[in-house]
Order: structure tokens, then sequence, then C-alpha cells
């Protein structure tokens, strides 16, 4: 069966979207979405009309950001994550998230067909937090490979 990758990052808000030390990061969530969308190897990413009312139900956080998406690959998603339009807010975040323990942000395998929910990110994430890196919920910087019989080490072209 053909996999794909899921990601959940969360990142503290330092005040609602709808308040103004959050208009900078704001200004830029639409361009950041469509430059998403338009990526070779995005296939979907959760889309909730509040963003932060849907994290305060599966996280119980005020202002709190919850990204969840899937990608045909990790290479698609982190030519996403530190290239282009998002590079520059990852980089000033700073500005409008305040520090968090990590993890913050978890990867993993699914069916293609498969779209997570917040519940079961969360858990990925709490299953990293607690066990570390494994086949189940790992990090950019200790990728697993998906089940199955694969070419490659990490779901990534060229990787051993």
């Amino acid at each position: 069966m053909t996999q794909h990758l899921a990601q959940l990052n969360i990142a503290q808000m330092r005040a609602s979207l709808a308040d103004p030390v959050m208009a900078g990061f704001v200004a830029q969530i639409d361009e950041m979405n469509a430059a998403a969308e338009a990526s070779t190897g995005f296939v979907w990413r959760l889309v909730m009309d509040d963003n932060e009312a849907g994290s305060l139900s599966v996280f119980g956080r005020r202002h709190l950001l919850l990204n969840l998406s899937v990608w045909t690959s990790i290479d698609a998603l982190r030519d996403y994550a530190y290239r282009g339009v998002h590079a520059g807010p990852l980089r000033d975040r700073q500005r409008w998230f305040l520090p968090m323990e990590p993890p913050t942000s978890v990867l993993w395998w699914v069916p293609k067909d498969h779209r997570p929910d917040g519940e079961e990110g969360k858990n990925r994430l709490e299953r990293l937090a607690r066990n570390g890196p494994a086949a189940e919920a790992f990090t950019f910087g200790q990728p697993f490979r998906p089940p199955g019989p694969q070419r490659d080490a990490a779901g990534s072209k060229g990787q051993q």
C-alpha cells in the first residue's frame, strides 16, 4: 500500500488571530496556504473555519495554532517548510509565537487515502514526546521509512 506523510505542528500564539499583535502573521496566512497547496507533493490540509476553536477542542489551549497536512514525501514537505514563502514567517516566528516545550511537530506515515484529524495528530505528538522518534511518530531530524517495501530510506528520493 502506498503511504503518504502526515504532519502536525502547533504554535502558541502571543494573542488571538484577531489581535493587532498577530497582524503581520495573519497577513501572510493566505499566501502560505496557497503556496502549500500549489507545492509539488502537497496532498491535503485540514481547514477549520476557526482554527483557534479547533485547537482549543483538540489541545484544550487558547491561542494555539494547529497545522495538519498530508504530503507525498518528506522531501516535498521539507521543500515547502524551509524554502519559499513559508521560510520567512518560520524564521520570524518569535514575533508572533511564544516558546513551547518541544516537540511542537511530528511526522508519521498514513495510507494514501487517509486524512488524519486533530486527535490523531495530538496522539502522535504525545507519543513522540513520551517515546522519542519511532516509526509511529518521528521528526525531520530522525525520519523513518514508510511501512512496506520501499526503495529509499525515508520516503524521499535518493536518501539512504
